[in-house]
């Protein structure tokens, strides 16, 4: 702010207090005249041409908002900084990718997202109403924005070559209050999704339910080879070898796709997986 604050060319709204994200989010875009809006979060910096990327994409009016590839500025900081580096990178350009060739990116990620204002202006009352536990929702307003995106009709599309870099949690703390934030927001918002699925491709109906199914069918595994062990006091050598293979066929492709070996190091994500985000998610 004290950098611009004499351009002409930009105008800051401060609010009395902090209201949160989303009302902060439509205080601006109530107050702007442009056609397009980018959301950035405060942890983020953008390479110099996300903005020219993303608002050529946007040149399709049928596209209602597009989002960069999101990569972690701190991810040299600890293993956990550079495991959560590569989970961004598989959730950009394997599951963002994929949905995108298929016309629905389902979650235009907070940290960069444009979005066409007036189509933002015509969802703002929807955005701003949502309810969790019969309060207001104070937590996933990219996913509940980018499904009412779709169900207004609109594509939302992903562009690998705008890339942002934002900050990620460097401690497991941090990071599990982050996950328990966001698998809120995919269990409650992927419900919301179900009636714009049918008007959608079919690969994003299978990845809806893979997405949940395979969670859960996971947890089921885990609990089988618990309960094999307290029954027989025998390691489930069948239940470690399947999960230990899918782990290892996922990261070598990603290793050889991203051209970069660090990515059989994420293996180790499946065990922080089983053993506490399954139970963190339950």
């Amino acid at each position: 702010r004290a950098a611009y604050a004499d351009d002409e060319r930009f105008s800051f709204t401060i609010l009395a207090k902090n209201v949160g994200k989303r009302k902060a989010q439509i205080a601006a875009i109530t107050q702007s005249s442009g056609d397009l809006i980018l959301n950035v979060d405060s942890d983020t910096t953008l390479a110099p041409d996300v903005v020219s990327k993303l608002a050529h994409k946007m040149r399709d009016p049928a596209v209602g908002a597009a989002m960069g590839q999101l990569k972690a500025s701190n991810q040299k900081d600890t293993w956990l900084t550079r495991l959560i580096d590569m989970e961004y990178w598989l959730a950009c350009n394997e599951e963002r990718a994929a949905q995108a060739r298929f016309g629905a990116v389902m979650c235009c990620c907070g940290p960069c997202a444009m979005y066409r204002r007036s189509a933002m202006l015509s969802l703002l009352d929807q955005y701003e109403t949502q309810l969790y536990r019969g309060k207001p929702s104070d937590f996933g307003e990219d996913r509940h924005l980018t499904i009412l995106m779709l169900s207004a009709g609109f594509r939302t599309e992903y562009v690998p070559s705008a890339i942002a870099a934002t900050v990620v949690p460097d401690t497991i703390g941090i990071y599990l209050r982050q996950q328990l934030r966001w698998a809120r927001s995919t269990f409650r918002d992927t419900l919301l999704a179900l009636p714009v699925l049918p008007g959608l491709d079919r690969y994003l109906t299978l990845d809806a339910i893979g997405q949940n199914v395979g969670l859960l069918l996971l947890a089921l595994s885990v609990l089988t080879g618990i309960g094999e062990f307290a029954l027989t006091a025998t390691l489930p050598w069948w239940t470690i070898l399947v999960i230990g293979s899918m782990t290892l066929v996922r990261c070598s492709v990603a290793a050889y796709r991203a051209r970069e070996l660090r990515f059989l190091g994420f293996a180790l994500h499946t065990l922080v997986n089983i053993f506490l985000l399954i139970p963190l998610k339950a």
